[in-house]
């Protein structure tokens, strides 16, 4: 009796061992297996049996799939720059592919995951996020995430205007006026947040007058005047005269 039992437990585990999807070929089978084992979250043999799919069958109707659900798997596990990478690849071969928008979709979230918590760390990934999001209100403007991708926009934005203000308040803080003018004046030739923009002007024409530069204290205010709002009017005038006296006190 004790033999038997052994024997029929070896054989059910033999038989659930073996116990394989249905398919047509066995590249079929194995993509199969590996999206059953993705749900099941058991990525390492999901990736095993694309792996073996697509050097077994590089040339069968599921090896593209298989690729598509290989970078579906680095996003699952939250490993963002080979996910970015592997979408990347896929789009660059599979440019007419029917999941081409979702593709798209997801390589500007894998940059978009990459973001760091706070502004004034490196936020390079937010601009590749930014590109790609673009492209996929540009090529696909009626996606379903299309409108997630416009809020995402925004918000990558609002961190790097955050970042460039960040900066160049620093330089203006250490006294480095000649970085901070230019930090500024690159701010107003990028972003048009209203307030970020008087804050920009004030100070430009302020760190003007600490370098003693009363000609270019003067062409920046004659622009920024007409340009300033109403709330900051009072200011860049308190800025415009000290400058013109070689003064950069904000008194």
């Amino acid at each position: 009796m004790r033999f038997l039992s052994i024997l029929m437990f070896l054989t059910l585990l033999f038989s659930c061992s073996t116990d394989r999807p249905s398919g047509k070929t066995e590249a079929e089978v194995l993509f199969k297996e590996a999206q059953d084992l993705m749900k099941d979250e058991r990525y390492l043999l999901a990736t095993e049996r694309l792996n073996t799919l697509r050097q077994q069958y590089p040339y069968s109707y599921y090896a593209t799939h298989a690729e598509l659900m290989q970078a579906d798997i680095l996003f699952a596990q939250e490993n963002f720059v080979e996910a970015a990478a592997a979408y990347i690849l896929f789009k660059d071969f599979h440019p007419r592919h029917k999941k081409l928008p979702y593709v798209i979709w997801r390589i500007a979230e894998s940059y978009y995951f990459q973001l760091p918590e706070t502004f004034d760390r490196d936020l390079s990934p937010g601009h590749e996020a930014i590109k790609y999001y673009e492209e996929l209100k540009r090529a696909f403007g009626k996606y379903e995430k299309a409108d997630e991708a416009t809020k995402k926009i925004s918000e990558i934005e609002k961190m790097i205007e955050q970042k460039e203000k960040y900066i160049a308040d620093f330089y203006y803080r250490t006294e480095v006026y000649d970085a901070a003018r230019f930090r500024y004046l690159e701010i107003l030739r990028h972003f048009n947040d209203t307030e970020l923009r008087d804050h920009s002007m004030v100070r430009i024409v302020r760190a003007s007058g600490y370098l003693n530069d009363p000609q270019n204290c003067q062409k920046h205010f004659k622009v920024f005047r007409t340009k300033v709002s109403k709330d900051a009017k009072d200011e860049l005038e308190r800025a415009f005269k000290s400058c013109v006296n070689n003064k950069g006190s904000e008194s």
